[in-house]
């Protein structure tokens, strides 16, 4: 199926929904939308790293039939909370389980929330057991690329993209292929992020507290870091050229400081149609979980008066480079995607554990686009081996500083 194509018959009118990461900030969002439509969705499993606590307190609100820990000693401690609390919900740890949940027959949705490479397997074991599949985890697509599409067309599977951008752009695109022809440009909206505006130098030298001080969405350390780079919207950037089957040339990314405007589209007729609302990931969330119909996510309704103005700018490549590394990676292949990625997921985790600067960070993810050296990954055995190659590569160059 493609990205606009009908969701799966199952018997129950009730979805069973496994949330892939439900402890972060998309999860907790995910669980949100869906305790407020018990008619419609229930929880057959949750996931996450090493967060035993919280997604203790998210067995307890939604009994899930398994909840998976990637780290054994959490599920450890996960068994026994809920051993205590008389509550029968299964505790299954590591990578295997948490593909197993996501590809269960009893499984009709599955929320792709976990951040990063670690997203990958799971994220590609819903979409070959043919799920409808809400993409939030960006890098899956951005690491495997046409290897995660062609998986998609050929397991049936349904993508519907969660991350705020693609889902507007989604909704902005006509549903019907015969008339794609009729798209001039993807616009492709970015806050700026919370460095937006401040100078060459005061970048280079920002701490990880400033770099996690987002203006407007409420998002985790990685990816607000990414945010701060504007990494995050070059990923994005790779992300859209696949979702959507378009040349990187027919996507140009703009600054919106306010984020009411999440993408735009524009036609060749001149029309532009974006898609506006609060910056709050309830509102995708709730437009994947219930597509092609609408439900109530949380939200309340944009204040078009209220908001006022509405700013646009071109994005400053030359105090935040790791956005045109991006742009130059989609270029190039999903094995320069996979390197930018690896390099970057290991970059920022020394930024925030303070082994690095911001400057130093990004300068490190120049460094392994030029050191490293690979072939173009035929299958996903080698794109996971060539994002081991790339993590190592990052961790020597930032050990040699």
């Amino acid at each position: 199926m493609t990205l606009s194509s009908s969701p799966q018959t199952h018997s129950s009118s009730v979805q069973q929904i496994t949330v892939l990461g439900s402890t972060g900030s998309i999860g907790v969002s995910t669980l949100d939308v869906i305790s407020r439509h018990p008619d419609r969705f229930a929880v057959f499993a949750l996931t996450a790293n090493t967060n035993a606590q919280r997604i203790f307190q998210q067995c307890v609100a939604c009994r899930p039939a398994f909840a998976v820990m990637q780290d054994p000693a959490s599920a450890v401690e996960l068994s026994s909370l809920l051993r205590e609390a008389k509550i029968s919900t299964e505790v299954l740890s590591g990578t295997q389980a948490i593909c197993d949940v996501a590809a269960h027959e009893s499984v009709h949705t599955v929320m792709a929330a976990i951040v990063g490479g670690a997203g990958l397997l799971p994220t590609m074991s819903a979409v070959k057991t043919g799920k409808k599949v809400l993409l939030a985890n960006k890098e899956a697509l951005v690491m495997a690329g046409s290897i995660f599409m062609q998986a998609v067309n050929d397991s049936g599977a349904q993508l519907l993209p969660i991350d705020s951008e693609h889902n507007a752009i989604f909704q902005c695109l006509p549903r019907s292929e015969s008339v794609r022809s009729g798209v001039r440009k993807i616009l492709l909206t970015g806050s700026g992020g919370p460095l937006r505006g401040w100078s060459t130098e005061a970048i280079r030298v920002a701490t990880p507290e400033q770099a996690c001080a987002h203006p407007n969405w409420s998002m985790g350390r990685k990816i607000s870091v990414d945010s701060a780079s504007l990494m995050n919207k070059g990923l994005e950037f790779i992300e859209a050229k696949w979702l959507f089957d378009v040349s990187p040339s027919l996507i140009e990314v703009i600054i919106h400081p306010q984020s009411i405007v999440h993408s735009m589209v524009e036609y060749v007729d001149g029309s532009v149609l974006a898609q506006l609302g609060h910056p709050d990931m309830r509102t995708p969330i709730a437009h994947g979980l219930a597509y092609p119909d609408r439900v109530a996510s949380g939200v309340s309704s944009l204040d078009i008066i209220a908001a006022a103005r509405l700013d646009f700018e071109a994005p400053d490549i030359h105090n935040f480079p790791a956005l045109q590394l991006a742009v130059d990676a989609s270029k190039t292949g999903i094995g320069a995607a996979t390197v930018l990625n690896a390099a970057n997921e290991v970059a920022v985790d020394a930024f925030l554990s303070s082994q690095l600067s911001f400057g130093a960070m990004v300068d490190s993810l120049q460094w392994v686009m030029n050191k490293a050296v690979w072939q173009e990954p035929a299958d996903l055995d080698a794109v996971i081996a060539l994002d081991e190659y790339a993590r190592s590569l990052t961790l020597q160059q930032i050990g040699s500083i």
